[in-house]
């Protein structure tokens, strides 16, 4: 979430994203540079096909790397692990949805992954859960209708 011009985020998130600005910085950036400086050279640009595409590949990557910088700039690392206050950043819930029962983790906004059980805080199940306590229900609204969510643990 950005408050303030701030972005939150998990200790394990934060280090994902500068791994993942580093290898952009230091490995892909530059083989796209080479690429495209190969390209250039072999003459007339206007029908060269591997310039056009390396040179948008650059600037995509660019933009991604202009973007990881502010966050990583602006980010500060939540982690609410273990304070008692039931749900928050940082904490893993373990719910019961109609008869199963799925663990999530409570992540910042650029590191969710739904895929992996990563929620965003921001995300309309991770606002529901905010605060609650085991034992608490809360109902979300899914394009299938209403959930009810039964926090089972939080760890």
């Amino acid at each position: 979430m950005k408050n303030n011009g701030k972005f939150e985020i998990t200790k394990s998130g934060l280090d994902e994203l500068k791994k993942e600005l580093d290898g952009l910085v230091h490995v892909k950036r530059p083989k796209i540079v080479e690429r495209l400086s190969n390209a250039r050279s072999q003459g007339d640009l206007s029908e060269n096909s591997d310039y056009h595409n390396a040179k948008d590949e650059l600037e995509f990557l660019d933009g991604r790397i202009t973007e990881l910088d502010e966050v990583l700039k602006n980010a500060v690392v939540v982690s609410n692990k273990g304070n008692g206050d039931g749900v928050a950043l940082g904490t893993t819930v373990t719910l019961r949805i109609n008869d199963n029962e799925q663990a999530f983790n409570i992540v910042g906004e650029w590191e969710a992954d739904p895929a992996e059980k990563k929620i965003s805080h921001t995300s309309p199940l991770g606002q529901a859960l905010l605060g609650k306590k085991k034992g608490e229900k809360v109902e979300v609204e899914a394009p299938a209708g209403k959930v009810i969510y039964e926090i089972l643990e939080i760890s």
